[in-house]
């Protein structure tokens, strides 16, 4: 408005109007002082505003809807990227491996070079624009109406393997090569060595002694990438159309939607911070040397 206003000519006056009634309705008239206190009481009752872009809709109606999309495609494609990534990253590492999962070393390391969003791009013109076999994008075809049928969920889970894949595809090297990197620490300690004079069983030294220890930094890793999952994957969310968080938050930024940036931000601020004093808490279920001990 302030550059339609700008612009001068017949709508110059209607312009300004519309700005100073937008000013009021959203107390942006207020002292900066009086804006926070009434920005900490809204905070409080859950109130964040009013879209400024697609009035009178609420910011929180809005992520509300969004948040099932981004938290189902994004949880899940983590926990499928790290699970693999993991465990191959593992086998990578381990002497007694086969020389498969050694060679994977180089895919690792391409893949952990390609953003996903160019991994998305290639997905779409290859998969679905050249082979024609998924959908271009969207959460589920366009026209139909949302209900709880299984038709419903296929339509969804077939929308969605292409977005997920690029993630997938993406974060596999990333975490493969971290996990084969601590593997490599791991496998030099001292009761690695012990377990072997034991004479314990090779999956039982890879399972107990090797995979365990090494899987605290990627446990911290995994817990940090879910919490910023109500962040979105932007730019994939965007080019597949899929109507998540990160798709909203594009869309707010383009828009100057002020109000439903700052929820966004405040909900990915929570998220971490929940996150990351849940896992801190678990930390001596998967480390039994981790223990809190007054004193």
């Amino acid at each position: 408005m302030n550059q339609l206003a700008s612009q001068g000519g017949v709508y110059a006056k209607q312009v300004k109007e519309m700005i100073a009634i937008y000013n009021k309705k959203f107390g942006l008239d207020k002292p900066l002082v009086e804006q926070y206190l009434t920005y900490w009481q809204d905070l409080l009752n859950l109130n964040l505003g009013n879209s400024l872009a697609y009035y009178p809709q609420t910011a929180l109606d809005m992520i509300a809807r969004s948040a099932p999309w981004t938290i189902g495609l994004l949880t899940v494609s983590t926990l499928i990227a790290f699970t693999l990534g993991t465990l191959l990253g593992a086998l990578m590492a381990w002497p007694k491996t086969s020389r498969i999962a050694l060679g994977l070393s180089p895919l690792f390391m391409t893949l952990s070079a390609i953003p996903y969003y160019l991994v998305g791009m290639l997905l779409v013109y290859v998969v679905a624009m050249g082979w024609r076999l998924l959908p271009v994008g969207g959460a589920y075809t366009s026209g139909a109406t949302l209900t709880w049928s299984w038709k419903m969920a296929l339509d969804i889970a077939r929308h969605a393997i292409l977005p997920a894949a690029s993630i997938v595809l993406s974060g596999i090297g990333s975490w493969g090569l971290g996990m084969r990197a601590m593997m490599t620490t791991t496998l030099g300690e001292d009761y690695i060595h012990m377990a072997e004079a034991k004479g314990l069983s090779p999956q039982t030294i890879f399972r107990d002694y090797a995979l365990r220890n090494a899987l605290l930094p990627q446990v911290t890793s995994l817990a940090i990438s879910l919490a910023t999952v109500m962040s979105g994957a932007v730019l994939v969310e965007v080019i597949f159309g899929y109507p998540g968080v990160g798709n909203l938050l594009f869309k707010s930024i383009a828009g100057n939607d002020y109000f439903v940036i700052q929820g966004i931000t405040l909900f990915i601020i929570l998220s971490i911070g929940v996150v990351l004093l849940v896992l801190d808490l678990l930390y001596p279920l998967i480390d039994p040397r981790i223990r809190y001990r007054k004193g």
